[in-house]
Order: C-alpha cells, then sequence, then structure tokens
C-alpha cells in the first residue's frame, strides 16, 4: 500500500527520524495559515509547497515550489491545489491534487550550503535478507547515478537479528561525513531502519535526507511502501490509505477481494490461479491481443465474486473481447458459469465477445450452463481454442 509523503513522515517521526515542520492544506487559506505557524516557530527564510500525490517526479512536474514570503504561498497553493500533475509515473492522464504540505525550509542563505544524500530500505530477494542502499548523489533519480557512476551507489546488507552499530557507522562514514554530522547520521540511519521494521514495511525511500549548514540531518521527503500482507497487524496504518489515488477498477476489485491489476491492452481475462493468469496473457499476446488486465479470482472464487470481477472488466472502455480461463480444482466450475450468466443478465446489452474456457471439476455442468444460457457467450475446451476464438474476436 502506498501512503502520500505527510503520512510517511509521521512514521518516521515516531521511530525517531529527524524531519523539517510540515502541516497539510487542503485549501489555499489553509497553507497559509500553516506558513505563518513554520515562519513564527523556526529560524528558516523558505518554506516549500509540495503537492500530496502518489507519484515521484512532483518538483519537475511543477507540483513544488519554493517560497520565500506568505505572499509567495498563497500563489504557489492556488497554482497547486486542483491541478492536475501529470510526472513519468502518473503517465499522461496525470493525477488530481487535492491537497499540499507547507515545509519548513533547510536552506539558509550565505550559510555552507547543504550536502544531499539518498538513503532506501528494502529487502533483496536474492539473499531474503532487507538491504540498505546510500549514495551521496542525493536529489538525483537513483537509475541515473547507478547507470552512470555505479561506484557511487552503497549497500549494506542486514542479518535478520537487526542493524547492528558498526553497519550505521559505516554508512555515515561512507557518505563523508564527520563530528556531529556523523553521530547524527548514525541515529538517523538507526530509527530509520526501525521504522521499516516496527512497521512492515517493503520500502522506506529518502530522497534527499539532507546534511544543513549546521550539521544537521533532515528527511526532506519521504516515501513509504507498506506490505499489504501486513496490514492486519497495524490496523492505524490501514487507515492511510487513500482510494482517491487507486485506480478506481482496482479499488473495487479490493473490496472483492479480487486480485486485479489494470493493464493497456484489449483483452479481458479473469483466471483463477496466478500462475494461469500469465500463462493466459501469454496466449492472449500470442493470439494477436494484448492484456487488458490480470484478474486473479482465486482459489475460492464463487458465482458472486465471478459476477464482480465480470463487472469490473467491462468497465473498461478498450476492452474488445474478454477470455475466461478457469480451472476447477477447490472451485467449481459450474459455479463460475453461474456468476457469468448473472453478470451477463444484470449488466445486459454486454457488445464484446465473451470466451469461457471451463477445465476440471464440473466443467461438464458449467459448459452445459454456458451453452444453455442463451446469451452471446462462446464456450472452449481446449486452452488453442480459446486462442482461436480470441484470435477472431480482436481481429
Amino acid at each position: 500500500m502506498n501512503i502520500h509523503e505527510y503520512q510517511a513522515k509521521q512514521i518516521l517521526i515516531e521511530s525517531g527520524v529527524p524531519v523539517p515542520m510540515s502541516l497539510l492544506a487542503y485549501t489555499p487559506e489553509e497553507a497559509v495559515k500553516g506558513a505563518k505557524e513554520i515562519f513564527e516557530k523556526t529560524q528558516t527564510t523558505e518554506i516549500a509547497v509540495k503537492a500530496q500525490i502518489h507519484s515521484g517526479g512532483r518538483g519537475k512536474g511543477g507540483g513544488v515550489k519554493i517560497a520565500h514570503s506568505i505572499e509567495d504561498v498563497e500563489l504557489y497553493s492556488k497554482q497547486i491545489i486542483g491541478m492536475t500533475l501529470v510526472t513519468h509515473q502518473t503517465g499522461p492522464i496525470g493525477k488530481l491534487v487535492r491537497k499540499v504540505i507547507v515545509q519548513q525550509g533547510i536552506y539558509q542563505p550565505g550559510a555552507t550550503p547543504v550536502k544531499e544524500f539518498y538513503i532506501s530500505i528494502l529487502l533483496n530477494r536474492n539473499t531474503s535478507r532487507n538491504m540498505i542502499i546510500y549514495s551521496t548523489q542525493g536529489g538525483m533519480d537513483i537509475e541515473t547515478v547507478a547507470a552512470e557512476t555505479p561506484d557511487l551507489i552503497f549497500k549494506e546488507e542486514i542479518h535478520p537479528m537487526g542493524i547492528q552499530a558498526y553497519q550505521a557507522k559505516r554508512i555515515a562514514f561512507n557518505l563523508g561525513l564527520s563530528d556531529k554530522a556523523y553521530s547524527q547520521m548514525v541515529k538517523c540511519v538507526t530509527a530509520m531502519y526501525d521504522a521499516y521494521i516496527k512497521n512492515d514495511l517493503s520500502l522506506l525511500e529518502i530522497n534527499p535526507l539532507v546534511k544543513t549548514s549546521n550539521d544537521d540531518i533532515f528527511a526532506v521527503d519521504a516515501k513509504i511502501n507498506i506490505d499489504d500482507n501486513a496490514l492486519y497487524r497495524h490496523p492505524e496504518l490501514e487507515q492511510m490509505r487513500d482510494k482517491d489515488e487507486e485506480d478506481p477498477a482496482e479499488v473495487e476489485a479490493s473490496e472483492n477481494n479480487l486480485n486485479f491489476v489494470k493493464l493497456d491492452g484489449n483483452v479481458g481475462c479473469m483466471v483463477n490461479g496466478a500462475g494461469l493468469a500469465m500463462a493466459t496473457m501469454d496466449i492472449i499476446k500470442l493470439s494477436g491481443g494484448d492484456p487488458a488486465n490480470f484478474l486473479d479470482v482465486g482459489g475460492g472464487a464463487n458465482a458472486k465474486t465471478v459476477a464482480a470481477g465480470f463487472r469490473i472488466i467491462l468497465k473498461d472502455p478498450n476492452v474488445k473481447a474478454i477470455l475466461i480461463n478457469i480451472f476447477g480444482g477447490i472451485v467449481r466450475c459450474d459455479r463460475v458459469a453461474q456468476g457469468v450468466v448473472d453478470a451477463y443478465k444484470e449488466i445486459g446489452n454486454i457488445s464484446v465477445p465473451v470466451i469461457v474456457r471451463l477445465q476440471g471439476t464440473n466443467a461438464k455442468e458449467g459448459k452445459e450452463l454456458i451453452d444453455s444460457s442463451g446469451l452471446k457467450v462462446t464456450s472452449a475446451i481446449s486452452l488453442q481454442e480459446a486462442a482461436d476464438q480470441v484470435r477472431k474476436a480482436v481481429k
């Protein structure tokens, strides 16, 4: 589960990671009020107005602006709130900005320039251990740094017992720090790892992590992903979910306990089992189509969940055909067939061809249900037959 920057910083603060003072605002008026409070409580000479959407690259898209006065804060917040922010991660459609944070600036005019670092924590799946990736080249796309100057990327693999003091010290040393900044970085890295473990995160990324002219360390930005499978242990984190930032179809699918990922193709597919779903998408590609989605109804699918999946697929205007490929093991094929028939009758006037392939438990009964329904649904027995039907539909 993705969360916003301001939520990520709340998690960091609870573990003792230093962050600049910031306040959330839904309107320009709230932004101005927050900026006045920050100017009064800190010695900053500037305030960052930052769009809150689930995407990186906000600054390049015009979603982050630096204000040097209350008038600037009002102007920039009016420009950002309500804009459709397009970044390299949102795609050309972009995302609507509904809120911003106003954040204490840490750059002081005339002082020693700040130093920006990159640091992230994630799982190394090759070794089944958590790994800290860090670099002296903060504020840049880490992919670019890794491609052009790989010698500036450092990695620290963490034992399951937890991060050791010498590892946090080695990170601070490799970042070229000393004295106060060195000590603060050691504490910051340790606190970051605490936040990562304590909250069952799948990614914690800070870019940039800044050393100020006073040798203080601040997490100026933060990106956090939470492991969906661990949310049952963290109801307080689950409440941070912002459904406005998610694809409506994926939200509806999650509410019906369906594993759904929207893609850009023209053939919708509904399958039970991730492996079979991958094979089905390959068949769709080989037949001349492109998968419009990944949809796994799971081993315990019933008529209700199948009907919900069917409705979600049909909401995609790009879908030119639907392939339902079910292997009846735990799930019975006749239940799946009944779900298709029920959804078909409920929605009505379905113009796209629907191909249904059923194999396994009660496959014969399921095929009879489909064939006798009177609906424009084509049943198939073999995977090749289903592929041929898809090819015919998309062409």
